[in-house]
């Protein structure tokens, strides 16, 4: 299975995932995917979104696309935002290593006075994202 990492408990992130991860996923209680890998960042070994959009919808899991490469840009930190206020909870967001993922969740809450809490929320997931402290 995927290296999860939970995050709160609606949110949790992992590295890049494959079909065969999902019945566990499900299993596991989770609601919703979200993708932040662009299809073939990883070349041509990389799963893709489709087949992994597919089999977790046929599994009746929420599968949401919001993929991006680099620091999120504020139209994808909407995006991040939206989803994750709309989409069935718990959430696994996966990109390449969850570095990305758990960052846009992150912004989302930027200026809302919670930035000692998302750092160590994030540090308790395996991320330091302490040099997003001025940021948040």
């Amino acid at each position: 299975m995927a290296d999860i990492r939970k995050v709160t408990d609606g949110f949790s992130v992992a590295p890049q995932i494959d079909e065969a991860d999902l019945q566990a996923i499900v299993d596991a209680g989770y609601k919703t995917i979200m993708a932040n890998r662009p299809d073939g960042e990883g070349g041509i070994d990389q799963p893709r979104m489709g087949a992994i959009r597919a089999r977790a919808e046929a599994l009746g899991l929420t599968f949401v696309a919001i993929p991006f490469s680099g620091a999120p840009t504020p139209d994808v930190l909407e995006r991040v935002s939206g989803a994750l206020a709309e989409a069935p909870a718990p959430v696994l967001a996966y990109c390449r290593t969850g570095t990305r993922s758990i960052t846009a969740w992150a912004l989302t809450h930027a200026g809302q006075g919670q930035s000692e809490d998302i750092v160590d929320a994030a540090a308790n997931a395996g991320y330091d994202l302490s040099s997003l402290r001025p940021l948040l």
